[in-house]
């Protein structure tokens, strides 16, 4: 029997794959749904009842004010002290119809255009965790219970074997990936087309929209495989997991306060999530105000900009090490 098919069929039937998958659908359908009720498209019935809101608040801010001023002017005339009030009891400063924009009151409208791209990247975060659960508590799981050492009793090629469990996992996430990101490109397409706009959708639009799937289909990948190598190394799901808790803690909160204890210029290059906003947004700026002395007056903060590229290259070394050090321990260590 080919390994590789067996070990797909294998993915599928456990049931934690089948949980995740069942988690993962509720959740990505649920966040359409929930972008499909709030948002409206806007006609002239919304962009009259904004403007007529927007009227409404004006005259109401405008009799507040010339209620001030008359009760001002009449507390200063009974005597009351001058310095309780503002100077000329506030008529320098009257409400203007300028001051008040409809757009504040219009009802939300879901942009396709000028919005997707952070639902690609909201996609690839809730992918990337089902990949992560996934890929742990596959090897991991086979580890724990035996099942590795019979499968090694049966195949004795022990790097083929685990290349081969982990080629399974890909497979399997990228074809998730690719059709699961279809669908919700559709879904939100659709939102847009009914339920807001969808902008002017060139060639470009939809070339910007591609690049960042194939980014955010790479981080599902680097995820997943990590994971399972975690679990490989550790021979257990919790090592994986742990892992994956630790380092959160470490990168997000106790980087954060050591850089800014020690002041160190651009704290934030030192931390994971840095270069996940980096990744989606193709560059990310860091700002070192700690450098500007605002006592003599404006200051330019120093920059430094993190590329898509240096993202991928600490993600990139980050997995190449894991697996590697997951197929040493596979090929050298005891597997009884």
């Amino acid at each position: 029997m080919n390994l590789y098919t067996t070990e797909l069929r294998r993915i599928f039937k456990r049931r934690v794959t089948r949980l995740m998958l069942a988690l993962l659908l509720l959740g990505l359908a649920g966040i359409a749904v929930a972008f499909t009720l709030n948002s409206h498209k806007v006609g002239p019935a919304q962009v009259a009842a904004a403007e007529a809101r927007a009227e409404a608040q004006y005259r109401e801010q405008l009799r507040y004010h010339e209620d001030s001023i008359r009760a001002c002017d009449a507390a200063k005339a009974a005597g009351a002290p001058a310095d309780q009030f503002p100077p000329d009891c506030g008529r320098e400063w009257t409400p203007t119809r300028e001051n008040f924009q409809a757009e504040w009151f219009m009802p939300y409208q879901f942009d396709f255009r000028e919005e997707f791209g952070s639902f690609i990247a909201i996609f690839a975060g809730i992918l990337a965790l089902f990949g992560f659960v996934v890929g742990a508590s596959y090897v991991g799981a086979e580890w724990n219970s035996g099942g590795m050492t019979n499968l090694l009793l049966w195949r004795p090629k022990r790097l083929t074997v685990l290349l081969t469990k982990l080629a399974a996992l890909l497979s399997t996430l990228l074809g998730l990936s690719l059709v699961l990101g279809a669908l919700w490109t559709a879904a939100f397409w659709l939102i847009g087309r009914y339920d807001g706009v969808t902008g002017k959708l060139t060639r470009g639009v939809w070339e910007s929209f591609a690049l960042s799937g194939l980014r955010a289909v790479g981080l599902v990948l680097a995820v997943s495989t990590i994971a399972f190598g975690l679990a490989s190394l550790g021979r257990h799901t919790a090592m994986a997991l742990g892992v994956a808790v630790g380092l959160t803690v470490v990168s997000e909160i106790g980087v954060r306060i050591v850089m800014g204890l020690i002041g160190t210029p651009f704290g934030d290059r030192y931390v994971l999530s840095t270069y996940a906003l980096a990744w989606f947004e193709k560059e990310w700026t860091l700002r070192d105000y700690q450098a500007c002395n605002f006592q003599f007056g404006e200051c330019t903060p120093g920059e430094l900009v993190l590329t898509w590229q240096d993202s991928g290259l600490v993600f990139g070394v980050g997995t190449v090490v894991v697996l590697a050090a997951a197929l040493w321990a596979m090929r050298s260590r005891d597997v009884t």
